[in-house]
């Protein structure tokens, strides 16, 4: 196999074309995040990285708080349109049709045609060059009731999660397997 080596640049992929709640439930503003993951189990941290020049910005560098809202494939439009168009121009709700609720932890809205939407605090900011990077303990997980099986287990892949890479959107794939499987024993048939 021959490689093509192409200098550093911001190409890490799939990730998720996340919708970022801030605000208020009463004056909400979402905007779109593909610099996201999680960087700690306990406690759970996760973090977004903003451009200082995103209205969004402001907002949740002065509340401290905002919810990650993970998006559907059908919610693809969605997330491009919040990703493209300013807060401080339009009322991005409205304008998608999204419904922005309150959550349990935090003053920032969720996002109620999410499945899962993740309630953050902002722990540390930490400016990095292009964007500000905003380290956050999450501190509630909101799921779509529907998407929890009778033993309480989260069923992600019924979601229909839409990911992310280099400009294009996709639809989440098929199961390949769960944390663990290539070192699973077999269980003995009887």
């Amino acid at each position: 196999m021959s490689k093509v080596f192409w200098n550093g640049g911001a190409l890490l992929a799939p990730v998720p074309p996340a919708l970022v709640s801030c605000g208020t439930p009463e004056n909400p503003n979402v905007l779109t995040i593909a610099w996201t993951g999680i960087i700690n189990t306990k406690p759970p941290m996760t973090y977004i990285s903003v451009r200082p020049s995103r209205h969004s910005y402001n907002i949740i560098k002065e509340s401290g708080e905002f919810a990650i809202n993970l998006t559907t494939s059908s919610m693809c439009k969605t997330a491009d349109y919040c990703g493209v168009k300013s807060g401080a121009e339009i009322n991005k709700f409205e304008k998608c049709g999204i419904t922005a609720v309150s959550a349990v932890k935090i003053s920032s809205p969720i996002i109620e045609e999410c499945p899962v939407s993740i309630e953050c605090i902002v722990r540390e900011i930490k400016p990095l060059g292009t964007h500000d990077m905003f380290i956050s303990e999450i501190v509630g997980v909101d799921i779509e009731e529907k998407y929890i099986d009778s033993k309480g287990k989260l069923n992600l892949q019924q979601c229909g999660l839409a990911a992310y890479a280099h400009g294009e959107y996709f639809a989440l794939g098929r199961k390949l397997g769960d944390f663990g499987f290539s070192v699973r024993k077999k269980k003995k048939r009887k």
